[in-house]
């Protein structure tokens, strides 16, 4: 079940960006606060938005929530802003991260999580659905391939931060 971000799913999904991070080797590039998230995503003016991968409870009838109507466990999170295409003239999303925990991967939260941002693309008129993968990271690559995507071999990501980012901005 992929469902919509709640302020109160914001502590689970900072704790698994920290685990994304650490995934990919890079933990203490991880600097986001849950107060950051919280206003990024559920702010005045949010710049991004997120959903969440829920497990099913095995016992209930529906498949989906338990008979008490608590939800399932919370085991991934896709994370995603808007961007716009100069070529296309619409916008399309920009996923910034998908996660789904180790020991829930394989049951087909993240294809439900992409799936779902692709719906919103369609029923918006967005073109383009894009995110960036590590170039070591083989089984997300399988994965993705798998779906359909296709690598953009001749584009390369440059970033600017920190030092870089402040030198420039100063003139």
């Amino acid at each position: 079940m992929i469902r919509t971000a709640t302020a109160a799913d914001v502590p689970l999904i900072h704790a698994m960006i920290r685990e994304l991070a650490t995934y990919e080797k890079l933990p203490d590039e991880a600097r986001a606060t849950e107060e950051q998230l919280r206003e990024a995503l559920f702010g005045e003016r949010p710049a991004a938005f997120a959903h969440v991968a829920v497990s099913d409870v095995p016992d209930a009838p529906d498949g989906r929530d338990d008979p008490t109507g608590a939800p399932g466990e919370v085991v991934g999170f896709a994370l995603w802003f808007l961007n716009f295409s100069t070529w296309r003239g619409v916008h399309g999303i920009y996923l910034e991260d998908l996660y789904v925990r180790p020991e829930k991967r394989g049951g087909g939260h993240g294809k439900a999580l992409l799936a779902e941002l692709a719906r919103i693309c369609v029923e918006r008129g967005y073109e383009r659905l894009e995110w960036s993968v590590l170039n070591w990271n083989e089984p997300t690559i399988a994965f993705y391939r798998s779906l359909g995507a296709l690598p953009q071999d001749e584009w390369t990501v440059y970033r600017l931060t920190d030092a870089a980012l402040t030198r420039l901005g100063a003139g």
